[in-house]
């Protein structure tokens, strides 16, 4: 018995339109934006609105920016939320899983054949020429979005002075991230707070929805406490391709890991380094800050949400499989928000006490991302000569003016620095 329509998907075709043709021109689409989305979010929200808006008219023009609006709101890789709200809408469920994995799929498999070249060719010169000048235009993508983000969620003093605690708590005192934000919505609820009582309707749903996230807020330091008992003071070797050697001890650490990462990337892609570099280089010690500075770098690269950086950790811990498993974990928290929560969140994103917490979340987002990138900078600029550190500091210059004064895409900055360095590199 075939099942009936999607209620939630718009009426723009002829009903002989089945599920599984839909299902098809859902990975199709997919697959070939995940392809060539370079560019960063925005770029991929605009392709997006292009293919099933414009060119397919699967979605109406007020039903596409809802979708952008409420994936903006929640924690979450925002593009790739948008190709699972299109998915959703389009094919009901199953629609929203096909869209979801078919767009993450190829920055998946780039990611891995990337981290088997960076660790099988480490130490090569040529490879840490390239990387001389990838790391400084990684730093300046950084504060570049820092700059960005500190426009759009900084708009009085009370922001600023949550931005700067939080970077201080996060510098100083290595508050774990996912605390540090709850307490920031708590004082955005205060300071914020709406001037009348909201409807009931929308607040008890609130509630409801959110109260599952707070325990994931709970037992962080206790995940790290118990992967260190079983690691060396240094960090982890490289694994094997596949990890099947490593799998079984960190498949549960990467996977509650990396659920709890995919929970609280508040206000873009780049909040996940805050979220990662303590953990996974201070507590974790899974890899070196110039590691992740690396791993970074090569999310930047590859289409796709940065997000995907998820997958070169994993595939340091656990080779393949360890990619494959944390990657799952990082985007499964998008899924249940788009495919769980759809009915409620359109009421959820007007819901004024949902707007006083995020006005509290996004600063301290921005302060926690500036206090990761304080380490990570020294690792990517000071280098081993005075020379190398001089290269180093005007690529990273000349990178964050070309993408604050120009726009230029982040994409074609790293390949530039990479270019750069490579040439340069080998003379100093």
């Amino acid at each position: 018995m075939s099942q009936p329509p999607d209620p939630a998907a718009p009426d723009l075709e002829p009903p002989q339109a089945s599920r599984s043709a839909r299902l098809k021109e859902l990975a199709q689409l997919f697959l070939k934006l995940g392809a060539i989305g370079f560019g960063g979010p925005q770029a991929h929200i605009a392709m997006i609105h292009d293919e099933a808006v414009a060119r397919r008219g699967w979605l109406t023009e007020d039903q596409f920016l809802e979708g952008v609006a409420i994936c903006e709101m929640l924690p979450g890789p925002a593009s790739t939320q948008t190709g699972i709200y299109t998915g959703y809408l389009r094919a009901g469920q199953l629609g929203a899983l096909v869209a979801g994995i078919c767009f993450i799929l190829p920055a998946f498999l780039i990611m891995v054949a990337l981290s088997w070249a960076y660790f099988t060719f480490q130490g090569v010169p040529q490879i840490e020429h390239l990387f001389l000048g990838i790391s400084p235009v990684v730093i300046a993508i950084i504060f570049g979005f820092c700059w960005k983000l500190g426009k759009k969620a900084i708009k009085d003093w009370p922001g600023v002075a949550i931005a700067l605690i939080a970077l201080l708590l996060s510098l100083l005192f290595r508050v774990n991230v996912p605390l540090l934000f709850l307490l920031a919505g708590l004082v955005g609820l205060g300071v914020y707070r709406p001037t009348s009582s909201p409807p009931p309707g929308p607040s008890r749903h609130t509630s409801a929805w959110l109260a599952p996230l707070l325990p994931l807020t709970q037992g962080w330091p206790s995940i790290g406490a118990n992967v260190l008992a079983n690691l060396s003071v240094e960090p982890v070797a490289a694994a094997s391709f596949w990890g099947l050697d490593r799998i079984q001890t960190y498949a549960v650490p990467l996977a509650t890991f990396f659920l709890k990462v995919g929970t609280f990337i508040f206000g873009g892609g780049l909040v996940i380094i805050p979220l990662l570099e303590t953990a996974v280089v201070n507590d974790f010690q899974w890899m070196t800050h110039g590691q992740f500075l690396d791993g970074v770098a090569l999310g930047s690269i590859t289409p796709g949400p940065v997000v995907i950086t998820a997958a070169f950790v994993g595939y340091k811990v656990a080779g393949a499989l360890g990619a494959l498993v944390a990657t799952v974990a990082i985007f499964t928290p998008s899924f249940l928000f788009i495919m769980l929560a759809s009915p409620f969140l359109l009421r959820l994103r007007q819901n004024p006490w949902v707007k006083s917490f995020l006005k509290g979340v996004m600063p301290a987002a921005l302060g926690a991302i500036a206090a990761a990138a304080i380490p990570l900078a020294a690792a990517a600029l000071l280098q081993d000569t005075v020379p190398r550190t001089v290269v180093a500091i005007a690529i990273g210059l000349a990178a964050l003016i070309a993408l604050v004064r120009f726009q230029r895409p982040t994409w074609q900055l790293v390949l530039a620095g990479a270019l750069i360095g490579l040439v340069a590199g080998s003379g100093v």
